[in-house]
C-alpha cells in the first residue's frame, strides 16, 4: 500500500497524505491533524484497531463532511460513505468449501489458492446527503448494497 497507492495517485494527479495510528488514544491526534489539513477525501485502510473504531472514524468524518472510501464494510453501515471490496461472504463460503475437503482428508498443500472473483459496492446514500456528496446515478446502479 505504501509503494503502490501514491504512485497510483500521482498517475491521476492525486496527493496522498499517509496517517498512520497505532493505538485507540491515536485518533484524536490524526483527526486534529485532518481538520488542519482538509483533505479532499479519506480513504481508511482495514485491521484490528480500525474495525474497533469505526463508528469513530464515521462520526469524524461525518462531522468533518469528509467523504471517506472504507476498507472495512462495517464502517460504511455506521456512517462512512462508500466501500468496494472483496465480498466477505462469499469469501467465508470458500473458506468452508476448503475446510470441507480438508475434513475430507485432502492435504491443504494440494488445494489451489484463490483470488476473490466477487467484489462488493457499498454506498451510504444517508452519508452522502449530510456530507452534501450527490452519487452519480450509474455508480448507484453499480452499487451490490446501499444503505439509506
Amino acid at each position: 500500500m505504501k509503494e503502490d497507492l501514491p504512485a497510483a495517485a500521482r498517475a491521476l494527479r492525486l496527493i496522498v497524505q499517509p496517517w498512520e495510528v497505532r493505538d485507540a488514544d491515536g485518533f484524536e491526534k490524526v483527526f486534529a491533524a485532518l481538520s488542519k489539513e482538509r483533505p479532499d477525501g479519506l480513504y481508511v485502510l482495514g485491521g484490528a484497531l480500525i474495525r474497533a473504531n469505526g463508528k469513530q472514524i464515521a462520526g469524524f468524518a461525518l462531522k468533518s463532511r469528509l467523504p471517506t472510501t472504507c476498507f472495512l464494510r462495517e464502517t460504511v453501515i455506521v456512517g462512512g460513505l462508500m466501500h468496494y471490496g472483496a465480498d466477505v461472504v462469499d469469501n467465508y463460503r470458500r473458506v468452508a468449501y476448503f475446510v470441507d475437503r480438508i475434513l475430507k482428508g485432502t492435504k491443504p498443500a494440494d488445494l489451489p489458492v484463490e483470488q476473490p472473483t466477487k467484489f462488493e459496492l457499498m454506498i451510504n446514500l444517508k452519508t452522502a446527503t449530510q456530507i452534501g456528496v450527490t452519487i452519480p446515478p450509474d455508480l448507484l446502479a453499480r452499487a451490490t448494497k446501499i444503505v439509506r
